[in-house]
């Protein structure tokens, strides 16, 4: 659907969508099995429970689809806007993206450095390996100077910053992009190795497949007749929910189970069926949930917690992951005591995330938009 604007609704959807695609950031990252690295083709590292099922049903399954998410959505909105000059928007993404980059990384740095200053936290932060740079070395007090402008540039304490990054990244290459994706000569080469890259699970610091291959595609369906209101008889949402719901639990168990079996080739099936969920929520979710999307775009308070997506999406890491981490050997001894964690603490770190938001708002204003790039005024 090629338009200047974005109509009422689907200006709705890209807010909704955006705000609980940081929500559910949270949740993923209070994931708390032993191996607790996700990546597509993870296997736990524990005997399948309820408590483990469930966490690696959601954390690397059905909620994957958010970045995906996000990154179509920054590309549509970002083709949504040419009549602007390239100078001039590169400039703004790097004082709305780079600039928040900085500060928070820095942020991350400094956290860490204080909690380190305490044998308590310093412990937890030891045990953690979080910090960890070689065999001898496990605390940012034992960095050299270049290993902490490393860290602050290219490796975030506040690791979900790899989305901003690569994101910059893209904007700077957008009219490359645009020219790729909207030629038909263009499209047949660029998006068989955009889909390559992704299934690969390709990636470096400045690049990587998940985020090329979505961020073009938003470019393509804003550019092209695609329409984003209602699906065409390939994406209705019912039969792609049942595929996602089925593809999630199927990957779940071969997680768990399917290595005895299937030895190492267990590891590509969980990548294939990975990148299957990943697509399926995607179509599932932006098609299937209108009346959800209705709904609670309807409620004011909704609207004003969705203002601080921004701020939950910065924030929350490296806290939950300290927190999580300082929590669990505290909690053994509670039945469910992992289970437990895994629900409440995202809650109650969103809460403080938001409350903290507010205030800045609040107070400081001028402070909250820089370190928001302006976002949720």
């Amino acid at each position: 659907m090629q338009a200047s604007t974005l109509s009422a609704f689907s200006s709705q959807k890209f807010k909704f969508w955006s705000f609980i695609s940081m929500f559910l950031l949270v949740f993923v990252h209070s994931y708390n099995l032993h191996i607790n690295y996700l990546q597509p083709w993870t296997i736990p590292g524990e005997r399948m429970t309820v408590n483990s099922f469930i966490q690696y049903l959601f954390a690397n399954g059905l909620l994957r689809f958010r970045i995906p998410m996000l990154f179509i959505i920054s590309g549509y909105l970002y083709a949504l806007h040419d009549s602007k000059p390239y100078k001039e928007r590169t400039q703004k993404r790097l004082r709305t993206l780079l600039l928040p980059y900085l500060i928070w990384s820095g942020f991350g740095l400094i956290l860490t450095y204080v909690l380190e200053l305490f044998p308590y936290t310093k412990h937890i932060i030891e045990q953690t390996q979080f910090m960890q740079i070689d065999d001898h070395r496990t605390l940012l007090h034992q960095y050299k100077w270049y290993e902490w402008l490393g860290r602050w540039i290219l490796v975030p304490v506040p690791f979900q910053l790899w989305f901003i990054r690569v994101l910059l990244m893209y904007n700077i290459a957008y009219p490359w992009l645009r020219n790729w994706v909207t030629s038909k000569k263009g499209r047949r080469i660029f998006f068989p190795i955009a889909i390559f890259l992704w299934l690969a699970t390709f990636g470096t610091p400045f690049f990587e497949g998940e985020g090329l291959l979505f961020f073009s595609l938003g470019i393509w369906m804003q550019k092209t007749e695609f329409n984003i209101q209602s699906p065409n008889k390939w994406l209705k949402p019912l039969p792609w929910f049942l595929v996602f719901i089925l593809a999630a639990s199927s990957k779940t168990w071969l997680a768990f189970n399917g290595q005895p079996f299937f030895g190492d080739a267990v590891y590509p099936v969980l990548v294939v069926l990975h990148k299957l969920v990943v697509f399926s929520g995607l179509v599932a979710a932006w098609f299937g949930c209108d009346a959800l999307v209705k709904r609670f775009m309807g409620y004011d308070w909704f609207v004003w917690l969705s203002g601080f997506s921004f701020i939950i999406y910065a924030l929350h890491t490296p806290i939950l992951f300290y927190v999580n981490q300082s929590l669990l050997p505290l909690l053994e001894h509670i039945a469910n005591y992992r289970i437990l964690l895994f629900i409440t603490l995202p809650i109650a770190i969103i809460i403080f995330c938001i409350s903290t938001g507010a205030l800045l708002r609040k107070i400081v204003p001028k402070v909250y938009s820089i370190l928001t790039g302006g976002r949720g005024l």
